[in-house]
């Protein structure tokens, strides 16, 4: 046992505490990473985008893994901007309105947005006018993506930015060394308030993104059925 347990015996708790809000943290990130993915897919194959794919690094920090899905999200953000341009030219006033006015059905909403997809791809899918809507028409991008984006940002700003995801596998002391440089009673604790402050926050940010965007894709596979 070392010292530290010796003089705050509450410390082993603490540390698989640790241990347990550190990998719920991964996968959520690794879940986001998929989400992203499945996203970028949907973009590039309807409505012309080359979203590359992601993929989590298991050689790097947290810190990095969450600079990849920022830069991810922020180019599928941009591309949604474009694609609301794109509407905004190719459509008279009028009927550019109508995409946002909830009131009209959304079938004629799908019905406008391919018709200009048909224009700006030259050939369109029959469900790029359903995504275009799905993505322009909701808070995806606006609010889901930029919480998500601001939580990833913060997290990789925090004193758990620096943690390597491949951590687990070298052994609690080596954890504790990597988060904390020491193992002390007041910076377990300090370190466990920080998980546990910023992973509420980001599976609640989460959880709305993966739900946005599946029902997103979800409706792709229906129409392709």
């Amino acid at each position: 046992m070392a010292l530290s347990d010796l003089l705050y015996p509450d410390n082993p708790k603490r540390r698989q505490e640790l241990i347990h809000l550190h990998q719920e943290l991964l996968d959520y990130m690794s879940t986001n990473f998929h989400a992203t993915n499945e996203l970028a897919g949907v973009l590039n194959e309807h409505l012309g985008c080359t979203i590359p794919h992601i993929k989590m690094r298991e050689s790097s920090t947290v810190k990095e893994n969450c600079d990849i899905i920022i830069q991810a999200m922020s180019k599928i953000q941009c591309q949604v901007q474009k694609i609301d341009s794109d509407m905004k030219e190719k459509l008279e006033p009028v009927l550019y309105q109508k995409l946002y006015d909830i009131k009209e059905p959304e079938l004629e909403k799908i019905a406008i947005a391919h018709k200009v997809f048909s224009v700006v791809l030259g050939e369109a899918t029959s469900t790029a006018g359903m995504v275009a809507i799905k993505l322009i028409g909701s808070d995806l991008i606006t609010l889901t993506v930029g919480k998500l984006v601001s939580l990833l940002a913060q997290i990789g700003a925090s004193v758990l930015g620096g943690i390597s995801i491949v951590i687990l596998g070298l052994g609690i002391e080596m954890i504790l060394h990597a988060i904390l440089g020491a193992v002390e009673r007041n910076q377990l604790l300090a370190a466990v308030r920080s998980y546990e402050e910023h992973l509420a926050q980001f599976k609640a940010a989460s959880e709305k993104y993966q739900c946005a965007i599946y029902e997103v894709t979800s409706l792709v596979r229906h129409q392709a059925q």
